[in-house]
Order: structure tokens, then C-alpha cells, then sequence
């Protein structure tokens, strides 16, 4: 076995390494396991990348040893040496991290390529490509390990170019070559302020490490939190063997993936280019061509690649994203990874490989990601819009997006907190990884099908259009001109990435279509999974769209929100204003048949299934005008010289505004504590909800299984009196009416002391529904709104906490209150049913822990359903394992 603690050769690892090797590294080796052609190597761990972070940058002891001896196995399997002027060993440097990160990290090719070693890579007789290596490694390792600005060999070669009258890299001569190489050092040195070091040696020393500082990026940091890759895990670094897809005619390199990575189909997808490396296809520098070309230019080596692709795709059981090279004829893979897919393709992909009998159903279950199914719920372009498109390009990631023109990534990022943006731009790199993310869309002038823009587009669920033909952006004056208009800032566009065209002005979307395979997986989820999946939904469109997307219920009807209703509001202040018991019980009588007609409707969109309807919680004064605006109201129309009693209304509700005023309201009155004050109100919600119960059973012949919440409670008493109340009201409708009709009442344990005297409380509670958004804020002691605008953010980054606690549940905190209230609730009736009724409950991650603790479902925004059911089956396949 050639390999120590911190380097394995090629020949030691196996596609199981991934964690020690990376995924480039194990997918490398498990090519060369399986008889695929691959370049020689040899792979430094992540263990490496971990240890020199922890040491602050300092190489653990004997990390170069084992590099250098590793380096002297792979010459001495080559026959080549590094640095040796007859027979050169060139290497490529490149990044692999544990996860998938496409272009997020650096990488150094054609190492081992000076002064000394050029005349004997040209040798075999082509003198240009020597020279091409060599402009291209100073480029690169300049920028990446040196650290020196790209526009100094970018602006280079752009006058060389114009001062030999040619278009392309590849027009340049050997002569135009030798005087660029000339050039770049000359620039280089300038920018160093002194000689660099051409000892092949150290410079694979330097770019070892430079890849582990490309782990700490900006763009990868971004990255990693945005896909919640944890930083910990550090990168591998593969030392290859390089391998030419420059040397001519008969050389290319291209990337492809075994089937259609935006539909899913088992298509040929790729790109190639003739007497190119593997940066240009991907970099959109020139413009690649269809992989089928390659019959003709290159037969062998293209029968060959279409038989590895099918290899590699049964044996990984998935489809593949590939990279290859073909060196004077001969074909080397350079990798292969499962590949980034739009979420409708890789319900496709799943369907056919379950079909074909490839996998089983629990294995497609297991590897589509539950939140990229909320690529499915977007809207598309109304096909009936009647516009001509202005612009076409590639459609490499679809979907429909509209919005204002942002022409920098940090623009994007700054503006698509307020506004739906695209970015626009010549070709994205992986710097603009933060406005890829904040975009609605990416609309690229240049780059193909499987370009970095194309690539993290897909990933993220993100409409692009790459490509566009004739589009001229400038990004100094932040506009694109197509065809003769010009768009600036304030104009919006719509994309459609699923055709590749281009729209003026804000077309109308429609609503997605789930298809069939989206069908077929979501019948496979609901077999498997355990936990029931509800919505939160207070209006009858969105209970009617949940039960369309597979709620089983709803698990929390806020009824606050029809009581803020326009038409509602002069009957609510008029019982917030009430001086005495009748005058408040009058405006009630208003309000009961708003609200009863409210919950006739969602009762009608839910009947068969079970509805939780929460009364009353936000604190009063949320239904009477601002402090600060009423009391202006008053000192305006004392100053004007208004009427007397127009004053003293204005003053008597700005009396009552100040009494209602509280420091904190998420703490103050509210809840159950206003149900305490004034028993009036949950009367009359009870009321409307069994007379609306009992009104859809009349029409339909069935109604809604009733559970009524009784919200913030943090005494068992408070849930015993209000119970009381809901109960004799209950049960007084339901006798007046001659009918039969069951009802339950439960309480939202949303406050630490609620979850740890769970055991007193379930005394009185027919189901515990968990409002985790409540438990976070008063579980870890913040308030939603000023830390997400305040230190929450900064926290995630600086990685205090893993995630956001209101995205994702404190899994230590949050959690364990959760799991303390089952166990304690359920001591005292066994088989108490639990919910959670927070957003997190849309949330794979916080559903597994959920799964884990033993509730009975699950409850999120109606369009979260999809994606909450493939959560719940696939905590199940997690704990199965």
C-alpha cells in the first residue's frame, strides 16, 4: 500500500473514500479500479486541508515528505520526471471537495512548465502547444497562487491579440506565443516586486496550499452556507498527471452528462472543443460544440467515451456529470460525479432508473433532495403572452423569471432583498455566487449548456439563459443592448429558461404543472413515511391548494388574520373601545358571522380531515392605529382648528391606544392571556367555528374533524379555564342545533415552561400542537425580526450557531424542548397527539428530528406540502439505516 497518513496514490483509494479523498479524489480512483482510462495521481486528504486550518495555515509535519514521495512514485510510473528538460512531467492541482461544489474553488494546471522544461514538451513536434501551456499555467498560477489580478494577463493578451489582428487564443502564433509568455513574466515580476520562484517543486508546494486557502474563499464560503456544506470538512487536493486536449486536431476535452441534466431525458448532453483545455469549455471563452460533432471529428475515441458513460452510469446507479480529454486520439476521463439537475429532471431520472430496475423505490426516495422540489412549484410563462421574444440563447436552467437588470453580482446582492432582479452578465464566475443566490434569474452573454453560470443556475432552481446571442452588456454603464435598444437598471426583463428566449418588459406567469413523475414519487414518499403532513393555511384558496398538493389537514388556521380584515376592522376596535360587557358583546355579534362564513369556507375546502383553528393570539393594540400616528392625528387637528367632536373621538381612541401600548407585546397580552381578560372573545370564535362545522355538514353531508387551539399557554390553569369556556359554548351550540358533532381542545406549547410542565398541562389538552417559531424566540431568549436584521446573519457566517434557528430547529434547544413535551405530555395520556405547527415544519432537516422525537405530523405553508411529504418518508429511510 503506497499511501500514508495524509497522500494516497491513485491505486489505493476507492469510490467509499469520499469523506478522506474527496469526491473528485474517490471518483477517480474508482474509475481506475474499474478499468476506465484515467490520468495518474496521486490525492492529498481532507485530513490535510483540516489539520493546516487548524494549525492556522501551517502544514502539519510531515505532509511534504509524503508529497514528495508520492511525486517520485507517480515519475517513476509515468517514466516522466517534474522539472526534467527531456521528458516533462506536467500536473494539474485542483480542489475536491467532500460535496459537490462547482467552480467554487481553485485550480492549477500545466505545473511543471518553465523556461527548462519547454523545449522538451514540445519534442513530439508541436512547438505551439508547448507555448499555449506555458501562457496558460503563468496565468493561472500567477492569479491563483500569487494572488495577482486577472485583468493584468487578461489586458495582456487582449493587445497582443489586437496587435496581431486576429479574433481567437487559438489564431495566435508559436512567435505571438513565446513574446506573450515574455509578457506575462515581465508582468508578474512587476506585480511581485521580484523574481518568482520557477522551481517546479515549490511551486506545487505553493499550489497545494493555495487550494487549501481557496477552501476559505469568499465565493466557497458562500457556497458551502447556502447548501449547508459545513466548513469543517476541508478539501482534498488530486495531483494528476496532465493530459492534453491541446495538442492539435486530433486533441480535445469537453464535459457532458449521461442524460439531460434540465429534463431528466436519456439523451447524449455535452460539449466539446477541439485544441482546447478543460477551462475553456466551462469558462465560455469560446463557444463549444454539440457532443454528436464528435462522431465525425474524433469516431474511436467518441465510441469509446458513450460506452464509459453507460459504464459509469450502472455502476454509480445515477446519472453522471463527466469530464474528459483526448490527447492525440487517446481518451482519459478526468472525472465523473453524480450530476446537478433541475428538480424536474431528477424526478425523471429517478422514475426511469426505478423503471429500467437500476434502483428501488426507496433508493430514488433517498437521493432527490426534499427542497428542490420547490422548483416544481414556480410559475412558468402564460403561453398565450402574444410576445415576441427579443433575444435567444441556451435554455440551461428552466423556469420563468422577471425583474429589474442588475449588471454586478454585489448589486444583485444588495438589491434582491427589496426587488426581483436578474443578473446580467457576460459570463458568471464563481465570485458572483451571492447575486446567483439573491437573482430571480441569470440572463449570460457567453458559455454553454454546462458553463458555471448553467451549473449553479440548475442547482439552485434558478432560471438561465445562457449564451444569448447578440447581447452587448456593458457593465460600466450598467446596460445590454439587444438589437437596438438598450436596457438599463430601471427596465425589467422576463426569462424563459426553459426555451433560452429573452422578453421585454414583465410577461404573465401561470401556475407550474405537477406531472406525472412528480405523481408516481410523491405516492412512493406517502408509502413510506410515518408522520402526517398538514398546512397552515387561514382562507379557503389556501386550504383549497393544500389539499391539492396532499395536505392531510390543517394543522393551524391563524384566526387573527380575519380579524385584520378591512371590512372587519370597525366591529373589532368597536370591542377593543367597549366601556362595559354589553357594548363589547355587541360588537361581537358583529364579528361572529364574519368569522363563521371564514371558516365555512375552509371547512367546505377541508371537509373529511382534520383543522386546528388557533383563537385569538396577537396583543390588541395590533387592531388600533400606531402611537406615534394617532397622536399625531390629534395634534394636527388641534393645531388646524378642528371640529370639537372629531378631536375628542381622536383623542378618547388615542386614550386607548396608549392604555393597550406594551414594551414588549410578543410577551404581554396575548393569547390565552386575553381569552382570560375578556372570555367574550374565545366564546364567540367558538361559536362561529361549531355553528360553521355544523352549516358544512348540512350542505355537504360531512364536515371538518374540529380542534380547537388555545394558544401561549404557560399554566396548566389558564388551559383548564379556557378550556371551560370553549367547552360550555361547544356544547351548547352542538344542543341547540339537534345535531351530533366532535370537537377536541388542545393547546400551542410554545413557551419553555409550557414544554417542561408539559405533564400538568396535557391534564387538560387533547393534542400538544408545537409552535416552534414562538419556542426559538423564547427558548433562546431573541426576537425574530432584530436578529435577522441584527447578529443572527453574522452568527451563521462566523458559524456561532450551524443554521438559522428560524429556518431550521435548534436541533440542542429548541428540539429538546420539543421532545421533553412529548415525553412529559404523553406520561399523562398515552398516545397524545403531537404536532408542529412553526414553519419548521416545512423543513427537511428540523423533520427529521421531528420523525426521530415521535410527533404525530407535521404542519407548513401550503406549497411546502410536496416537499414536507418527501421529508417525512425520508426521515423514515434515515432512521432505517
Amino acid at each position: 500500500m503506497a499511501h500514508t497518513e495524509y497522500v494516497y496514490d491513485l491505486a489505493d483509494g476507492d469510490g467509499t473514500m469520499k469523506t478522506l479523498l474527496g469526491g473528485k479524489g474517490a471518483g477517480v480512483a474508482e474509475m481506475h479500479r474499474l478499468g476506465v482510462p484515467v490520468p495518474d495521481a496521486f490525492t492529498v486528504t481532507t485530513h490535510a486541508c483540516v489539520e493546516t486550518m487548524n494549525r492556522k495555515g501551517e502544514w502539519p509535519e510531515t505532509l511534504w515528505s509524503e508529497v514528495e514521495e508520492a511525486l517520485t512514485r507517480l515519475e517513476e510510473r509515468t517514466g516522466l520526471g517534474l522539472g526534467d528538460p527531456e521528458k516533462p512531467l506536467l500536473l494539474s492541482v485542483r480542489s475536491g471537495a467532500v460535496q459537490s461544489m462547482p467552480g467554487m474553488m481553485d485550480t492549477i494546471l500545466n505545473l511543471g512548465v518553465s523556461d527548462e522544461t519547454v523545449a522538451g514538451l514540445a519534442a513530439g513536434g508541436d512547438e505551439r502547444f508547448a507555448w499555449d501551456s506555458y501562457r496558460r499555467f503563468i496565468q493561472m498560477y500567477g492569479e491563483v497562487v500569487e494572488g495577482i489580478e486577472p485583468h493584468v494577463y487578461e489586458d495582456a493578451l487582449t493587445a497582443i491579440k489586437n496587435e496581431k489582428g486576429v479574433e481567437n487564443d487559438t489564431d495566435l502564433t508559436t512567435e505571438d506565443l513565446k513574446e506573450l509568455v515574455a509578457r506575462f513574466k515581465k508582468l508578474s515580476n512587476e506585480a511581485l516586486g521580484g523574481e518568482w520562484t520557477s522551481d517546479p517543486k515549490e511551486q506545487l508546494k505553493r499550489a497545494i496550499n493555495a487550494v487549501f486557502q481557496s477552501w476559505l474563499n469568499p465565493r466557497a464560503e458562500v457556497y458551502r452556507r447556502a447548501n449547508n456544506i459545513s466548513a469543517a470538512l476541508g478539501t482534498a487536493v488530486n495531483v494528476m498527471q496532465m493530459v492534453f486536449g491541446n495538442r492539435g486536431e486530433t486533441s480535445a476535452t469537453g464535459v457532458l452528462f449521461t442524460r439531460n441534466p434540465s429534463t431528466g431525458v436519456d439523451e447524449l448532453y455535452g460539449e466539446f472543443l477541439v485544441n482546447a483545455q478543460g477551462e475553456d469549455v466551462v469558462a465560455g471563452i469560446r463557444t463549444p460544440r454539440p457532443l454528436e460533432e464528435m462522431e465525425e471529428v474524433l469516431p474511436d475515441a467518441y465510441r469509446e467515451l458513450l460506452d464509459n458513460m453507460k459504464k459509469m452510469e450502472q455502476h454509480y446507479k445515477d446519472m453522471q456529470d463527466m469530464e474528459f480529454t483526448i490527447e492525440n486520439g487517446k481518451l482519459y476521463l478526468l472525472q465523473t460525479r453524480n450530476g446537478k439537475r433541475t428538480a424536474a429532471a431528477a424526478l425523471k431520472v429517478a422514475n426511469d432508473l426505478v423503471d429500467e430496475g437500476v434502483i428501488t423505490k426507496e433508493e430514488a426516495l433517498a437521493r432527490i433532495e426534499p427542497a428542490q422540489l420547490d422548483q416544481l412549484l414556480h410559475p412558468g410563462i402564460d403561453p398565450n403572452h402574444g410576445q415576441q421574444s427579443i433575444a435567444k440563447g441556451l435554455p440551461a436552467s428552466p423556469g420563468a423569471a422577471l425583474g429589474k437588470l442588475c449588471f454586478s453580482a454585489d448589486d444583485a446582492d444588495v438589491r434582491g432583498d427589496n426587488e426581483p432582479v436578474i443578473l446580467v452578465r457576460f459570463e458568471t464566475t464563481p465570485d458572483d455566487i451571492h447575486g446567483v443566490i439573491k437573482a430571480q434569474g441569470v440572463l449570460t452573454a457567453h458559455g454553454g449548456m454546462t458553463s458555471h453560470a448553467a451549473v449553479v443556475a440548475r442547482g439552485m432552481g434558478k432560471p438561465c439563459v445562457a449564451g444569448a446571442h447578440g447581447i452587448k452588456i456593458n457593465p460600466e454603464a450598467k446596460t445590454v443592448t439587444i438589437g437596438d435598444k438598450e436596457y438599463g437598471e430601471d427596465d425589467t426583463l422576463t426569462l424563459d429558461g426553459s426555451t433560452g428566449e429573452v422578453y421585454a418588459g414583465e410577461l404573465p406567469l401561470v401556475p407550474p404543472q405537477i406531472n406525472d413523475d412528480f405523481q408516481h414519487i410523491v405516492q412512493w414518499a406517502d408509502e413510506v413515511r410515518r408522520l402526517g403532513v398538514r398546512a397552515n393555511a387561514d382562507n379557503r384558496t389556501d386550504a383549497m391548494k393544500a389539499r391539492e398538493l396532499g395536505a392531510q389537514g390543517i394543522g393551524l388556521c391563524r384566526t387573527e388574520h380575519m380579524f385584520m380584515a378591512e371590512d372587519r376592522l370597525p366591529a373589532v376596535r368597536e370591542m377593543i373601545l367597549a366601556e362595559n360587557d354589553q357594548e363589547r358583546a355587541a360588537a361581537l355579534e358583529k364579528i361572529l358571522p364574519m368569522q363563521q362564513q371564514d371558516f365555512e369556507g375552509i371547512f367546505d375546502a377541508m371537509s373529511g380531515l382534520p383543522v386546528t383553528v388557533r383563537l385569538l393570539d396577537p396583543p390588541l393594540h395590533e387592531f388600533l392605529p400606531n402611537l406615534v400616528e394617532q397622536s399625531l392625528k390629534v395634534q394636527e387637528l388641534e393645531l388646524t382648528g378642528g371640529a370639537a367632536e372629531d378631536i375628542e373621538r381622536e383623542k378618547h381612541l388615542l386614550g386607548q391606544v396608549k392604555k393597550l401600548h406594551e414594551q414588549n407585546p410578543m410577551l404581554g397580552t396575548r393569547g390565552c392571556r386575553l381569552g382570560m381578560l375578556y372570555p367574550e372573545i374565545p366564546e364567540m370564535q367558538t361559536r362561529a367555528i361549531i355553528r360553521a362545522a355544523l352549516a358544512v355538514r348540512k350542505a355537504k353531508g360531512e364536515t371538518v374533524d374540529v380542534e380547537i387551539m388555545i394558544p401561549l399557554v404557560a399554566y396548566a390553569e389558564e388551559l383548564k379555564r379556557q378550556r371551560a369556556v370553549v367547552v360550555e359554548t361547544a356544547d351548547e351550540e352542538i344542543a341547540n342545533s339537534g345535531e351530533e358533532i366532535n370537537y377536541t381542545v388542545g393547546t400551542m406549547i410554545e413557551l419553555p415552561r409550557a414544554a417542561v410542565t408539559a405533564d400538568q398541562i396535557a391534564e387538560h389538552a387533547d393534542f400538544f400542537s408545537f409552535g416552534t417559531n414562538d419556542l426559538t424566540q423564547t427558548g433562546i431568549g431573541i426576537s425574530r425580526d432584530d436578529a435577522e436584521q441584527g447578529f443572527l446573519g453574522q452568527y451563521v457566517i462566523d458559524e456561532v450557531m450551524p443554521r438559522n434557528p428560524f429556518e431550521s430547529v435548534d436541533r440542542d434547544g429548541v428540539g429538546e424542548l420539543v421532545r421533553i413535551g412529548v415525553d412529559k405530555g404523553r406520561s399523562v395520556k398515552n398516545g397524545l397527539k403531537t404536532g408542529v405547527c412553526g414553519e419548521h415544519g416545512g423543513d427537511p432537516e428540523s423533520i427529521d428530528l421531528f420523525n426521530e422525537i415521535g410527533l404525530d405530523y407535521v404542519s407548513c405553508s401550503p406549497y411546502r406540502v410536496p416537499i414536507a411529504r418527501f421529508a417525512a418518508a425520508q426521515a423514515v429511510l434515515n432512521q432505517q439505516k
